[in-house]
C-alpha cells in the first residue's frame, strides 16, 4: 500500500494574515514546518514528537470539525482541522495557551 502525503489547505484569510504579519525569521521557521508536513503522512504527522499535535477540546472547529494545535517553528502553534486528506490551518499563536483559547 502507498501513503501519499497529506495536503494543506494555507487559505484561511486569518491564518494568511499571521502569516504574512509575521517577522521575516518567524516565517521562516513557519515555512518550514509546511515543507517538513508537505512530506508526511498523517500517520506520521501523528506519530512526530516534533510537531507535538494536540486535540483541543475546549472549542469546535467549522461544522463542529474537532480542532488540532501543532508546531509551527520556534515558538509558534497553529489551530488546524482535518478533513479528509487535507490539514485546514486556520490560525497562528505566538504562544501555546493562545491556541487553546
Amino acid at each position: 500500500m502507498i501513503y501519499s502525503p497529506l495536503r494543506s489547505d494555507l487559505n484561511n484569510p486569518v491564518f494568511q494574515k499571521q502569516l504574512f504579519n509575521l517577522p521575516k525569521e518567524k516565517q521562516t521557521g513557519v515555512m518550514t514546518s509546511l515543507r517538513k508536513l508537505s512530506n508526511m503522512t498523517w500517520d506520521q504527522v501523528y506519530q512526530d514528537a516534533g510537531l507535538k499535535w494536540e486535540t483541543i477540546l475546549s472549542r469546535s472547529g467549522p461544522g463542529g470539525k474537532r480542532l488540532y494545535s501543532l508546531r509551527m517553528g520556534k515558538g509558534f502553534r497553529a489551530v488546524a482541522y482535518r478533513e479528509g486528506e487535507w490539514l485546514r490551518l486556520l490560525s497562528l499563536h505566538p504562544d501555546h495557551d493562545s491556541a487553546y483559547k
